[in-house]
């Protein structure tokens, strides 16, 4: 079994910044990606970014130079690291790992169950 727990939002006023944390746990023996997706009400689920297990990012444009996405292979742990925060950032942000387990020895996403960041203006 996995799980798959954020942590690190709440509310802040434009400009500032958030650091949202993420942490799978359970019987897992390798993880592939991680990532941030977001999902603002009315919205679909959008990707915010990505990371390798080799450390390779990606992100969504309306990101790039505001987010870091970063991650600690030994723990477990991806981070995202927001600055420069806007209204429009405002959504439920879900973490997401794609592993295997001692179990199924095939790549499964798995998903938390989302931390609000809602950012004032």
């Amino acid at each position: 079994q996995v799980q798959v727990v954020e942590s690190g939002g709440g509310l802040v006023q434009a400009g500032g910044s958030l650091r949202l944390s993420c942490v799978a746990s359970g019987s897992i023996f390798s993880i592939d990606t991680m990532g941030w997706y977001r999902q603002a009400p009315g919205k679909q689920r959008e990707l915010v970014a990505t990371i390798t297990k080799g450390g390779s990012a990606d992100y969504a444009d309306s990101t790039k130079g505001r987010f870091t996405i970063s991650r600690d292979n030994a723990k477990n742990m991806v981070y995202l690291q927001m600055i420069n925060l806007k209204p429009e950032d405002t959504a439920i942000y879900y973490c997401n790992a794609r592993l295997i387990t001692f179990t199924n020895m095939l790549y499964n996403n798995y998903w938390g169950q989302g931390t609000q960041v809602t950012v004032s203006s």
